[in-house]
């Protein structure tokens, strides 16, 4: 008789997931195969980050390869028992878009993942990334040992020239430049940070090449020492990211066990080794200069340049910084050859870049997408498209430090020049997807309130003018703008842009300039109509009940939190203008059916107060 099909169960286990349970439910799947007989016939792989966050806790089983998402403890024994024991795959449990009747049980049926191209998510979710053998198994060190035995170190920074590969923390710097630069430096030591403190709201890439892939960063960042000429490694990670701090300490410990770290790697006679060093979140620390300073135990604040890091960093000598996605590409690159690599992309952005896909969007999650992939592409094929059948309004790219895209430039392709020709960058990789319901002077104001706490306050540009431009927008915001303002936005955000210090300074008005240059009519609105377009300043929406919809069915009354509203069972309720704390509650509470609570801003208001008088005491409508 032939021996039975072995399957595998893929558990998500990055953060997203595990913050759901995934722990607690791959122990719940062991002891239920347990029971049945099964656990000699199926393996559970607890793997990093899948990439379809929207769907976790999640799993894909193989090598049937079908995919369950937002999973419970309560549905294991029902997968376990319908699945596994009776092979009938649960059809409630597989992902299904929205706009569909028919659930996608396949992973390559699943749109999300169609037109994506992984190079440095290559491993995730297949891989156990505590287990150095997996990593082995994929070809892991390869590039390592092909690097030590037969490639120079000048041949090594060839190569990675040729592939055209640019840094991916943000500014986009060619990386083999960058080593070139340090290489040629006399002053020794040399040093090597991989820079994994991204700070941007809505961003993980790097966060989940750590939990997901750790040795594919040790290889990299092993490769680019021995081209630089570098002994002594750091990774420099914010220590809010505890689940990538202990694997990243897992595999740095298995890889000195295996002889891949400490002195004469693979008996080459080349020494390196990696120490980490964790970070207290701030997100100046993103700048190169900083992170130094905060690695010798000064306080992080940016300095001048030049000298550049790479001339003059760590202690005063030469310091290679790259970020954690750019060191993972370079295994794959001397694997497979700068050629290859370089086919890859645009003429000027070459290879992959991953995006960590949030907002409103149907499918969230991390891709990974050749450059020059169009924003459409990934909004609505990728990403799904948008909730509820509402509009795409913008999508935010480069964290704090980028722009808002309008719904006009769908069809721009993604790449380093393409986007800073539209007023952002490509920054780390943040994607923050906005529908017609996001009022954008809410959002420049939310990434002014970020980067002015962030701010370091050395330089004046950078501290005082953040925050000049936070008091004009919490102006605008609250129904005080003044004739002006607008006008005065544009000219101050120039000044800061051209006056500050570092990136974060020099980057930050970019919210505000490029919601001004796309959205200038909703500046307007605001400051000479005092209406929100968007319905979103609280000071300047109010809310009222519909007295001939409004069935006093008490609802909306039972659940204010400030008591505002009046009325009796059967009879039309009012809104005290008052006490109402502008929450909303009222909105979501009241029958979709019935839709009596009206949402109005601006000059919409006089004639519903005098509509709100009249029906104070109207008696309830049939």
């Amino acid at each position: 008789m032939a021996k039975k099909k072995r399957i595998e169960v893929m558990a998500c286990a990055g953060t997203g997931c595990v913050s759901g349970g995934a722990f607690q439910i791959i122990d719940a799947l062991e002891k239920e195969l347990t029971a049945h007989g099964l656990i000699d016939e199926i393996s559970i792989v607890p793997t990093g980050c899948n990439g379809f966050c929207g769907q976790g806790p999640l799993m894909v089983v193989i090598p049937d390869n079908i995919f369950y998402g937002w999973l419970t403890l309560d549905a294991i024994p029902h997968l376990v028992e319908e699945h596994f024991l009776k092979g009938r795959p649960v059809q409630k449990l597989m992902f299904t878009p929205p706009e569909e009747k028919e659930p996608f049980p396949l992973l390559s049926d699943i749109p999300f993942f169609r037109k994506q191209l992984l190079v440095v998510l290559r491993n995730k979710g297949i891989i156990d990334p505590e287990k150095i053998e997996d990593y082995v198994a994929r070809d892991g060190y390869t590039a390592l040992e092909k690097v030590l035995s037969s490639m120079p170190p000048d041949t090594v920074i060839g190569e990675i020239s040729k592939s055209g590969l640019r840094g991916r923390g943000g500014a986009g710097f060619p990386t083999g430049t960058k080593w070139e630069i340090a290489r040629k430096q006399e002053k020794t030591p040399r040093y090597l940070i991989a820079n994994c403190d991204e700070g941007d709201p809505g961003a993980y890439m790097d966060r989940s090449v750590l939990e997901s892939d750790p040795h594919s960063v040790i290889e990299g960042m092993s490769i680019a020492a021995y081209a630089i000429g570098s002994s002594d490694g750091f990774i420099y990670v914010r220590s809010e990211y505890p689940l990538a701090i202990e694997r990243m300490k897992t595999a740095l410990s298995q890889a000195r066990e295996y002889g891949l770290l400490g002195s004469s790697i693979l008996d080459s006679g080349f020494d390196f080794d990696i120490e980490i060093r964790e970070g207290s979140g701030a997100f100046v620390c993103g700048e190169e200069t900083s992170l130094i300073h905060s690695i010798e135990g000064d306080i992080p604040e940016p300095r001048q340049r030049p000298p550049f890091p790479a001339q003059s960093g760590l202690w005063g000598c030469p310091t290679v910084i790259n970020n954690v996605e750019t060191l993972a590409n370079v295994p794959v690159i001397i694997t497979r050859g700068s050629e290859w690599y370089s086919n890859i992309g645009t003429e000027t952005s070459k290879g992959t870049k991953i995006f960590s896909l949030v907002g409103k969007i149907n499918n969230t999650g991390l891709i990974e997408v050749p450059m020059g992939i169009n924003l459409r592409d990934v909004v609505y094929e990728i990403g799904g498209g948008i909730p509820n059948g509402k509009e795409f309004k913008a999508v935010q790219t480069g964290g704090p430090s980028g722009g808002c895209i309008p719904a006009s430039m769908l069809d721009s392709p993604i790449d380093y020049e393409s986007l800073v020709e539209a007023g952002s960058m490509m920054g780390s990789g943040g994607m923050i997807v906005m529908d017609e319901d996001t009022c954008v002077v809410d959002v420049s104001k939310f990434f002014i309130q970020f980067t002015n706490d962030e701010s370091c306050g050395k330089c004046v540009a950078c501290r005082d003018g953040s925050e000049a431009l936070l008091e004009v927008l919490d102006r605008i915001a609250g129904g005080e703008g003044r004739e002006g303002d607008v006008e005065f936005l544009e000219e101050l955000g120039a000044a800061v842009k051209d006056a500050s210090m570092c990136g974060l300074g020099q980057t930050l008005p970019n919210p505000v300039l490029s919601t001004l240059n796309y959205f200038r009519d909703e500046y307007e609105a605001h400051v000479n109509e005092k209406r929100c377009p968007a319905l979103v300043c609280r000071d300047m929406i109010q809310y009222y009940i519909d007295p001939d919809k409004c069935v006093g069915c008490l609802k909306c009354l039972k659940n204010c939190p400030t008591e505002a509203i009046m009325g009796e069972l059967k009879y039309v309720h009012i809104i005290e203008q008052d006490k109402c704390s502008k929450c909303g509650q009222c909105l979501e509470e009241c029958p979709p059916k019935i839709s009596a609570v009206i949402k109005v801003t601006g000059n919409d208001m006089d004639s519903l107060e005098q509509l709100t008088e009249i029906v104070a005491c109207a008696e309830r409508k049939n």
